[in-house]
């Protein structure tokens, strides 16, 4: 499965082309969604719907890498489309791991603590090669 969506019309019936999101399904159990350009309000339909389609499509789906290397900007809109693509995932077990490459992407994620929140591939220069885990969200017993 490949194929690129773009960002929301631009109210001419264009789409936006600050954004381009493209999917590579990879196996039954995993998938690759690149984002490439600004990732804003304009990202969260083409996002929701390539995540929709992939959990439709691929029922073993347990892993989606979202690779952020190529996005410019990101502000506050975009880190709530990442946090509700987490969610979309979770009732399923699907694990979704940012790649990010970028200050435009890393420096938002850490000053609002969402860093944390994802499994990270982090590929900026001058950074070792590690996966940053996410944080283990506390089981509450009654």
């Amino acid at each position: 499965m490949n194929r690129a969506l773009t960002g929301q019309d631009t109210g001419m019936g264009e789409p936006d082309p600050h954004v381009e999101v493209t999917v590579t399904a990879q196996d039954d159990e995993s998938a690759e969604i690149r984002v490439v350009g600004d990732l804003t309000e304009d990202a969260r339909r083409p996002l929701v719907r390539t995540m929709t389609d992939l959990m439709l499509h691929l029922p073993g789906l347990r892993r989606v890498r979202v690779d952020t290397s190529e996005v410019t900007f990101m502000n506050s809109a975009g880190m709530a489309t990442l946090v509700q693509l987490q969610k979309m995932g979770q009732p399923r077990g699907i694990d979704l791991v940012l790649v990010v490459q970028s200050a435009a992407v890393t420096r938002p994620l850490q000053l609002s603590g969402l860093w944390h929140r994802f499994t990270i591939i982090d590929l900026r220069e001058g950074t070792p090669e590690t996966v940053h885990e996410a944080t283990p969200r506390h089981t509450e017993h009654s």
